[in-house]
């Protein structure tokens, strides 16, 4: 990692909850907690608790040097609004395969 740029992974015990238009898409009280220098929290959710069914996969890919290789899915009319690391570095090896959407609910345990 560059200086000064820093990623660490907790478990989470608080309620995430991903709701689009009237349908639950995620829901889960074992979410890891990834905090990255100049980032936002973010919630990567097991894929048992996320509902693949209503994500389509999309071509999109970006490169993060710290993490890896993200691939997206979109939901309906919202293009790219889902990623997941499915070969992250060894550094953040937790987050494979875990869901993270760019909106979500979290309400405390």
């Amino acid at each position: 990692m560059t200086a000064g740029h820093k990623i660490t992974i907790e478990q989470g015990t608080d309620l995430v909850r991903v709701v689009h238009g009237d349908q639950v898409v995620a829901e889960s009280r074992r979410p890891l907690l990834l905090r990255e220098t100049g980032c936002p929290v973010r919630y990567y959710l097991p894929p048992e608790d996320v509902r693949t069914d209503a994500l389509t996969p999309s071509d999109t890919t970006t490169y993060c040097p710290f993490k890896g290789t993200a691939s997206y899915w979109s939901l309906p009319d919202v293009k790219d609004a889902v990623w997941a690391y499915p070969e992250p570095k060894d550094s953040v090896a937790q987050i494979k395969d875990h869901f993270c959407f760019y909106e979500v609910e979290v309400e405390a345990a």
